[in-house]
């Protein structure tokens, strides 16, 4: 490590508190300082490479030196480095990247909302429907359905939604009125002698008796990843999302398609609601809507929506809600040229031409004696290690034997994520058949170092 890398790291450990990082943990190992990137690679300031096999945070959809989203902020940043969308304000990026998501997204999303963040949106979903809720005389209607091992973000609201232990944890969440279903993931939570027809109908059973136990009257909305990704990447059962769909039209509830991770084409389909055949009221997008090259996210929702919102602010005087950074010139400048690159390179053609690829290799490791379960979708892949492949049983404590396959990787040259002690894989929509096979090669090396690991925990 050079002088350079020493002071970094030096500094972050003295200054830097980091996102889901164990502090103390932190001030021991300090990070691995990235210094610049190349396609579907970034490297370390010592030089080192490595496949980023999560694309970032599951969001950098067309590599990570792409000059045309490079320039298309250079260019907004001489014309209008910023300005807001306030009290009658507009400008030409957001205008555009607004007509652009109504034409993309399914039929009956038609009005747009601008966030910062994925988080931010959806903690705006909350306030959109209980403000809409109260302008239509309906003001019990407030409660939102969730699933279990679900991820919605991070805010107050957002992060209530979320169904991971760690995230309420001492945060003092739930703080708003939500009821978590069983996790849709049939490996783990399906019940001895249970096929997956069984399994979806029991879940939509509990669900229907939730809604009847509250009241569909205070039930404002059910808001789900069409295929889990931050909780383990967990796609759903068949049936699932079409049964969910009709006990939300059964019962008056809003349908919210959290699309942060699955939307432009990282399962194959342009969203995730495409995918499984449903329609949503309320659709949420970020990451791949810039390719993180900006912060950006969308919330997209009906002109029903629209029109109580819109005649409730006609009555208050104001839409009361809004940040700084709200359809932001330059990230929506950069959002509309990355959706324009993910359509003229046909990225999600390339996700649904070679998913099969990624999820047929990686499934090779099905039979390891580490492996539980190989799972996902399009280009975007778990692999479950657990201590006995028989029974499924976990490890002890969880996330240990993760993070251990987590540090190989990174030897290996492999980034991905550890949930737990799930790896979890999302490369660029950009990656090509050879990439494919040297994340898929990497992997297994990473898998049989980490076996050899377990045999020394005794």
């Amino acid at each position: 490590m050079n002088v350079l890398s020493n002071s970094l790291v030096a500094a972050d450990i003295a200054t830097t508190l980091h996102p889901y990082t164990d502090a103390r943990a932190h001030e021991q190992k300090g990070p691995v300082v990235i210094d610049r990137g190349e396609g579907i690679y970034v490297y370390d300031q010592a030089g080192k490479k490595y496949i980023e096999g999560l694309a970032g945070l599951w969001s950098v959809a067309v590599g990570f030196n792409e000059k045309r989203l490079i320039d298309a902020a250079y260019r907004q940043l001489q014309k209008l480095p910023y300005y807001h969308t306030f009290a009658h304000k507009a400008h030409e990026p957001s205008i555009r990247l607004s007509e652009k998501l109504v034409e993309m997204t399914p039929a009956p999303l038609t009005r747009t909302f601008f966030t910062s963040s994925g988080s931010e949106a959806n903690d705006t979903v909350v306030k959109l429907v209980w403000f809409m809720n109260n302008a239509l005389g309906r003001p019990a209607k407030k409660k939102f359905l969730a699933r279990n091992k679900g991820y919605h973000g991070i805010t107050i609201a957002s992060g209530s939604l979320t169904g991971l232990p760690n995230n309420h944890r001492d945060f003092d969440l739930p703080a708003i009125p939500v009821v978590h279903l069983t996790c849709p993931h049939f490996y783990r939570f399906a019940e001895p002698g249970e096929d997956e027809a069984a399994f979806t109908a029991r879940l939509l059973k509990e669900a229907e008796e939730v809604i009847l136990r509250e009241g569909p009257e205070t039930i404002a909305a059910f808001i789900g990843e069409p295929l889990m990704a931050a909780g383990g990447v967990m796609p759903p059962p068949e049936g699932y999302w079409k049964g969910i769909e009709a006990l939300c039209r059964k019962y008056d509830i809003l349908l919210v398609s959290d699309e942060v991770i699955n939307g432009f084409g990282r399962l194959g389909s342009s969203f995730g609601c495409v995918h499984y055949g449903f329609t949503p009221d309320i659709m949420v997008t970020s990451k791949q809507i810039t390719s993180s090259y900006m912060p950006l996210a969308a919330v997209m929702f009906t002109d029903e929506i629209y029109n109580a919102v819109a005649d409730n602010s006609s009555k208050i005087g104001t839409f009361g809600h809004g940040f700084t950074a709200s359809g932001h010139p330059v990230a929506t400048a950069v959002g509309l040229e990355n959706l324009n690159i993910i359509e003229e390179r046909d990225l999600m053609g390339n996700a649904a031409r070679l998913g099969p690829r990624l999820q047929e290799g990686l499934r090779q490791f099905a039979d390891h004696p580490l492996v539980g379960e190989v799972r996902g979708t399009g280009l975007i892949a778990g692999i479950e290690l657990v201590a006995d492949k028989a029974t499924k049983q976990p490890f002890s404590p969880a996330g240990k034997v993760g993070a251990k396959a987590a540090e190989i990787g990174h030897d290996e040259g492999l980034i991905f994520r550890a949930i737990g002690d799930t790896l979890a894989l999302c490369p660029p929509l950009i990656v090509t058949e050879s990439e494919i096979d040297d994340i898929v090669a990497r992997m297994g090396r990473t898998i049989d170092r980490t076996a050899d690991f377990v045999k020394t925990m005794g």
